[in-house]
């Protein structure tokens, strides 16, 4: 049997392999003038060696948990220490963001003219937006969506709309509601991960989440919106409660009018429901209520994937070529769920704590090879990448801190070497 030391080194290699082929091979098509449209691929965005605001205080987080948070994961009580931990993902995520400064790295990320602010003053009676939505998605024609609204369900543009009917409109609002949500997350997996195994498994997992390289995007995009839904979802899910459970159903119910995608959330949700299969039924009947709700307006979710499909055809994104990108995903998540995805499927086994991970695992293949995930899935896979963070309770404890290390480095190489495009 292979050291646990080699193994990692063999992991982390691996990974660095894959991205830095993927990497070298966009660089070349690039050149090439293949229609990559990514001019840092395998991610979106573009070349651009920065130091910002947020510099400092990320360093500051990123050593201060490496070298503390496996301590005070095994020593603080288990509701501070998910206070804690919560605190300090959102000091991760907004460190990053603030790399690019106040305004471009929070304010105003959301208020683009792709995004959804941008079509919030168009609603004016929400189910009459809801009833109508699918006569605006197609491109070319007058009244069409902007790009992230059109090819979204209208579940994310009905959220945006009630925080500026509640009187927190505007690019700040929107972009502290979303980090505090998408914060969520490094709540979400511990609690999950306790009720599959046990609380010393779940506290391992503490630290990982709140490092999570994927918080270069989490601050700000819709994404980290998504992850943060769907991870508390999948959280009530994994309670031995009905009540918690029904609620659960209704996020990820929710979930399936935030992004076609998150469809696929639905493994990891069979994945913790495990051999408590009571909570199928329980949990469906909380999504049926979602669906019913949005059907009732006039919005039938397979009527709005089939026409989101079309939009996806009219642009020039899906002129991407598949050949590279079905290997460059790969890349690119690597880069946002970082290298531990390799030392998580490497250790997983088929048991409850490695279910979510193998689903995750089995959510993004399937994303990749449908060919409608071409590209910009760093952020894209967001709510399947913060699962790996659960290989942090099978790691060895001795290499925790070793690849702590690991994900922080490429989370501040990311965010200081590539100006991020969301």
């Amino acid at each position: 049997m292979p050291s646990p030391a080699r193994t990692d080194l063999v992991a982390s290699a691996l990974a660095l392999l894959v991205v830095t082929a993927t990497a070298v091979a966009g660089a070349a098509l690039n050149r090439a003038g293949a229609p990559l449209f990514a001019d840092a691929a395998p991610l979106f965005g573009f070349w651009h060696p920065h130091v910002g605001l947020g510099t400092p205080l990320a360093v500051a987080v990123a050593v201060v948990v490496i070298a503390w948070g496996p301590l005070c994961a095994t020593r603080l009580p288990w509701r501070p220490l998910l206070a804690a931990g919560y605190a300090a993902a959102l000091a991760w995520t907004v460190s990053l963001a603030l790399g690019g400064g106040w305004r471009a790295g929070i304010t105003d990320r959301l208020t683009d003219w792709t995004e959804y602010l941008h079509d919030v003053p168009r609603v004016h009676d929400v189910g009459a937006v809801i009833g109508e939505f699918n006569q605006h998605v197609l491109a070319g024609q007058p009244g069409s969506w902007t790009v992230h609204v059109s090819g979204h369900p209208p579940g994310a543009l009905v959220f945006y709309t009630w925080l500026d009917r509640l009187g927190l409109g505007g690019g700040t609002w929107a972009s502290t509601v979303t980090l505090l949500v998408g914060g969520l997350a490094a709540v979400a997996v511990p609690v999950t991960v306790k009720a599959l195994r046990d609380e010393d498994a779940a506290r391992a997992v503490v630290p990982f989440v709140v490092l999570f390289p994927g918080a270069v995007w989490m601050g700000v995009s819709a994404d980290g919106l998504f992850t943060g839904v769907t991870a508390t979802g999948i959280a009530l899910l994994a309670m031995r409660r009905a009540v918690p459970v029904l609620l659960g159903g209704v996020l990820l119910g929710f979930a399936l009018f935030l992004s076609y995608g998150l469809v696929l959330v639905a493994l990891i949700a069979v994945a913790v429901v495990g051999r408590a299969w009571w909570k199928l039924p329980v949990a469906a009947a909380g999504a049926l209520l979602v669906v019913g709700v949005f059907a009732a307006h006039g919005f039938w979710w397979l009527d709005g994937y089939h026409l989101v499909v079309q939009r996806y055809h009219q642009g020039e994104f899906a002129q991407r070529p598949y050949a590279y990108w079905v290997f460059g995903n790969l890349g690119a998540f690597l880069l946002s769920a970082g290298p531990l995805v390799v030392a998580a499927l490497g250790r997983a086994r088929l048991n409850a704590l490695s279910g979510p991970v193998l689903a995750a695992g089995a959510a993004v293949v399937l994303a990749d090879l449908s060919g409608l995930s071409k590209a910009e899935v760093e952020r894209i896979w967001l709510p399947f990448g913060v699962w790996f963070a659960v290989a942090g309770a099978l790691l060895p404890a001795r290499s925790r801190r070793w690849w702590l290390g690991v994900q922080a480095v490429t989370a501040l190489s990311v965010e200081h070497v590539i100006a991020t495009s969301w």
